[in-house]
């Protein structure tokens, strides 16, 4: 809200509305991680029942796994970058600083 520029995660939420409304395409325009959110919450909710169920921790290593979490800040970083261009072409200077809290 300070510069006008969208964060990170900005659009995630109509993501996930549109990818309930069956609505693929919309969905992955707003945030590519929607529907990659939707589904890592139902792989959890089935691997944690099933870690309940057996008392065994499946992916306790992938999860505290250091490499894979550098992997996901630099894609989330390079994705953000480029949402930022976009969104940098696509507006001019006047609307991006009437999206700030200045106007």
């Amino acid at each position: 809200m300070l510069t006008g520029f969208p964060c990170p995660g900005c659009g995630i939420t109509k993501s996930l509305v549109y990818f309930y409304q069956g609505d693929l395409y919309k969905s992955i325009s707003y945030h590519i991680l929607g529907p990659f959110v939707i589904a890592f919450c139902a792989v959890t909710i089935v691997v944690l029942v099933t870690e309940l169920i057996t008392k065994k921790e499946y992916f306790t290593a992938l999860l505290y796994n250091r490499k894979l979490a550098y992997i996901l800040a630099v894609f989330l970083g390079v994705y953000h970058f480029i949402r930022l261009v976009l969104f940098v072409r696509n507006n001019s200077f006047d609307d991006i600083l009437h999206q700030s809290i200045w106007f």
